[in-house]
C-alpha cells in the first residue's frame, strides 16, 4: 500500500510536469529539451519567494505561472518561430528545434547557477506528517498532489470544453485543416509553446515543496517528461496523465524494493521499452 500512495503522490505532480512539454510537442511541435530548466527555474522562483517573505509557496504559483508563460512565449517568437517558417517539413522542424532548445538548456543553466548558486537547496514548508491508511506521508506531498490534479482537470476541461481550447486540439491533429477554418496556426502554436511553459514552472514550484533540488536536475525532469509524453502519445492529454501514475509507480516500486539510486534507470528502460513495443504510446494512433 505504501507503494501505491507514494507512486500516487509523485505520478500526480509529474501530471503537471508533463503537461507543458505535450502542449509544446503534441501542438506547437516543438521538443523542447530546455524543459527541465523552465521546471528547476519555476521551484528556484518559488524557494525564493517563500524564502523572502514566508508567505505560502502556492501564491508564488501566482506569480511564477505568467512570468514563465511571458518567458516562453517570448522564446517562441525569438527563436522557435523562425525555424517554424524555415522548415520545408515536419521532420525538419523537429531536428532544428531539438538543437536550438539543447542549447537553450545550457544557456539556462548557466544564467540559473548565475542567479541561484550550484549548491542543494530545500525548505520546510507543512513538513508535518498526515496518516493514510495508518502509514506516515508529508502534508506538503498530499498538498502539491491536490493542487496538480485540480490544475490538470482545469487544463482538461479547459481544451475540451472551449473554443480556445478546441483550437489547440485542432492544431494538434492536422495543423493544415485547421488553417483552412480559420484558426491562426501560428498563433496557437506560439500560445500553446507559452502555456506549456507556465504549465511545466508551476509544476516546479509544487516540487519544491517537497524535492531537494540543485541546477542540475532539469535534464533528468525533461527525460522523465519526454518519457511521459512518449508513453502516453504525443497529443493525448489522457495518455500523459496515465502515463505519469505508471512512471511515479514503477520508480516509487524500484527506489522501494531495489534501490532509490536506480530509478532514474528505470526511466531509462521503461522509455526504451516503449519505443521498441509500442513507439506511438498507450493512447496514440498508429500511423499508416
Amino acid at each position: 500500500m505504501d507503494i501505491v500512495i507514494i507512486g500516487l503522490l509523485l505520478g500526480g505532480t509529474y501530471a503537471l510536469m508533463a503537461m507543458g512539454l505535450q502542449l509544446q510537442y503534441g501542438v506547437a511541435r516543438i521538443m523542447n529539451l530546455a524543459n527541465g530548466e523552465i521546471l528547476i527555474a519555476g521551484a528556484f522562483s518559488t524557494f525564493w519567494f517563500y524564502a523572502g517573505t514566508k508567505v505560502s509557496p502556492l501564491l508564488a504559483l501566482f506569480l511564477v505561472a505568467p512570468a514563465a508563460f511571458a518567458l516562453n512565449w517570448a522564446i517562441y517568437r525569438v527563436l522557435i518561430f523562425p525555424l517554424v517558417r524555415r522548415a520545408k517539413s515536419q521532420g525538419k522542424l523537429e531536428v532544428d528545434s531539438i538543437l536550438v532548445t539543447f542549447g537553450i538548456s545550457f544557456i539556462g543553466v548557466g544564467i540559473l547557477l548565475a542567479i541561484f548558486g550550484g549548491e542543494y537547496l530545500d525548505y520546510s514548508y507543512l513538513a508535518q506528517p498526515i496518516f493514510i491508511f495508518g502509514e506516515r506521508y508529508g502534508l506538503n506531498r498530499v498538498v502539491a498532489f491536490l493542487a496538480s490534479a485540480a490544475l490538470c482537470a482545469g487544463l482538461y476541461l479547459w481544451l475540451h470544453k472551449t473554443r480556445a481550447g478546441l483550437a489547440l486540439r485542432a492544431v494538434s491533429v492536422n495543423p493544415g485543416a485547421a488553417s483552412l477554418v480559420s484558426i491562426n496556426v501560428a498563433r496557437a502554436s506560439g500560445f500553446a509553446f507559452a502555456l506549456g511553459g507556465a504549465v511545466t514552472a508551476v509544476g516546479g514550484g509544487l516540487l519544491s515543496m517537497f524535492l531537494t533540488f540543485d541546477v542540475s536536475l532539469g535534464v533528468v525532469f525533461t527525460l522523465k517528461a519526454l518519457v511521459i509524453v512518449i508513453l502516453g502519445g504525443v497529443g493525448d492529454i489522457r495518455g500523459t496523465i496515465v502515463a505519469s501514475f505508471i512512471l511515479g509507480f514503477a520508480e516509487t516500486a524500484v527506489a522501494t524494493l531495489v534501490d532509490p539510486g536506480l530509478t532514474l534507470a528505470a526511466a531509462y528502460i521503461l522509455f526504451m521499452v516503449v519505443l521498441l513495443v509500442r513507439p506511438e504510446g498507450l493512447f496514440g494512433r498508429r500511423t499508416a
